[in-house]
């Protein structure tokens, strides 16, 4: 089985793919994580963040035993990521990656911002996760100082509309809900109340196959 979990920034997918990938015994893959690993690579190396050719040379020489670096978790690596992400070269090389991933037994759960609707439009579960932008803005500034940054709640709010703006109007894979996906509104619920929001989606659309 293929779970897919679609959402903006800061809205929380991440931990509810965690979450269920735990709950069903599948792995989790936060693709997030790949573009942060790429956007980190290219600050590492000085190149410029739209250097083209750098970004796909970066992407193909990917670790994943790297995914779990902090520094992939920073906002400035964040803002990193939605730069690469819209390259359409780089977008072809980790696409690769996640389908692969996706497509091993015994299932998966991935979570970012298309995969519902381009990484895997076959999924068996698609969820969209949304929640107000000041709802995100609180959380991401919270996070940030529990890791002991400096954040600016006002400033993160900014940031987490612009993001939403370039995610939305990229030409490549905008964020948007898959026609079929469910839309799941996380707002008002923490995170156990998300998490039994989504299984009873995951469990009614399995009880609805096999009935069929």
């Amino acid at each position: 089985m293929i779970i897919a979990i679609d959402g903006p920034a800061a809205s929380g997918k991440g931990t509810l793919g965690k979450r269920l990938a735990h709950h069903y015994g599948y792995r989790h893959l936060d693709t997030g994580v790949i573009y942060r690993a790429v956007a980190y690579a290219l600050m590492q190396s000085g190149h410029d963040l739209r250097d083209e050719a750098a970004a796909v040379a970066a992407a193909l020489e990917l670790d994943p035993e790297k995914f779990g670096n902090p520094a992939l978790k920073t906002q400035k690596t964040g803002e990193g990521a939605s730069i690469v992400s819209a390259i359409p070269r780089v977008r072809e090389v980790l696409v690769n990656f996640q389908r692969q991933f996706a497509a091993d037994p015994p299932g998966a759960v991935l979570d970012g911002r298309d995969i519902g609707t381009v990484i895997c439009p076959d999924a068996d579960v698609k969820i969209f996760v949304v929640a107000d932008p000041k709802v995100r803005a609180r959380r991401r500034t919270l996070e940030a100082k529990s890791r002991g940054e400096e954040a600016d709640e006002a400033a993160v709010l900014a940031d987490i509309i612009a993001r939403d703006e370039r995610d939305q109007t990229r030409p490549v894979a905008p964020l948007k809900p898959a026609a079929d996906a469910y839309l799941l509104d996380n707002s008002q619920l923490d995170i156990e109340g998300g998490v039994r929001a989504a299984i009873d989606i995951i469990e009614a659309v399995r009880a609805g196959r096999s009935r069929g």
